[in-house]
C-alpha cells in the first residue's frame, strides 16, 4: 500500500497515524478506540527498534522531536519505518558536522503543526520529508501543507515511493527508492550546501 496514507488524510474528519514502535502502537491504538469517525493506523511488519518509552507523550495530534540541537542545519520529518532510516542518518551526519532535527510525526492526521513549523524555522527553512509512501498525498504533502499558511520560507525535499516496487527485502527497498538513511542524508547535505 503507497497510496493508503493519501486515501484516508483525503476523508473528512479522519484520524491517520503512523507509528514506529510497539509502544506508540499500542498508545495510537488505545487513542482510537475512544476516537469519534474514520480512523486508519498504518502499522510496519517487521520488527523495529523500541524508540519510544512506555511513558511517552504519544497522543493523536502530537509529534516527538527524538534528535534536536541549537545547531541543527535540517528538520527531517519522518514515520513509521522511515523514522529509523531518519535517525540512522542522523548519526552518519553528526559524524560530518551536520546535525539535524528528526521528527516522529506519528499523527500524519492531524499534524502537530505547532512542532513542524518551529522546527522548520529553527532551522531556516530547511526540511526534508521521508515516507515510505506515493508523494502525492502522504506524509510530505502534510507537513508542506503546515508550512503553506506560516511565514516560513522554505527549502524542501520530499523523498517519497517513485518507482514501481519489485521483490526484494525492505533494505533493498529502502534504498531503490531512495527512501533509506544514504537517501536521508544526500538530501540533507544537499540543502545544507544551499545556504
Amino acid at each position: 500500500g503507497l497510496e493508503d496514507i493519501a486515501s484516508y488524510r483525503a476523508l473528512h474528519d479522519s484520524t491517520v497515524l503512523y507509528p514506529c514502535d510497539a509502544n506508540s502502537t499500542a498508545k495510537l491504538v488505545a487513542a482510537m478506540a475512544d476516537r469519534e469517525g474514520v480512523s486508519y493506523l498504518r502499522t510496519t511488519r517487521g520488527g523495529t527498534p523500541v524508540v519510544h518509552a512506555p511513558d511517552a507523550d504519544i497522543r493523536i495530534g502530537g509529534s516527538a522531536v527524538l534528535q534536536s540541537s541549537d545547531d541543527d542545519v535540517v528538520t527531517v520529518c519522518a514515520a513509521g519505518i522511515t523514522l529509523h532510516e531518519a535517525l540512522s542518518a542522523a548519526d552518519v551526519l553528526a559524524g560530518e558536522g551536520l546535525p539535524i532535527r528528526v521528527i516522529d510525526c506519528f499523527s500524519v492526521k492531524p499534524l502537530d503543526i505547532e512542532t513542524v513549523r518551529a522546527a522548520v524555522a529553527a532551522t531556516g527553512g530547511r526540511v526534508v520529508t521521508v515516507e515510505d509512501h506515493r508523494p502525492e498525498g502522504g506524509l510530505g504533502d502534510a507537513v508542506l501543507d503546515a508550512l503553506a499558511d506560516a511565514d516560513i520560507c522554505t527549502r524542501a525535499r520530499k523523498l517519497a515511493v517513485r518507482t514501481m516496487p519489485g521483490s526484494a527485502t525492505s533494505e533493498e527497498q529502502l534504498a531503490d527508492a531512495e527512501i533509506d538513511a544514504a537517501a536521508i542524508a544526500a538530501a540533507v547535505r544537499d540543502l545544507a550546501r544551499q545556504s
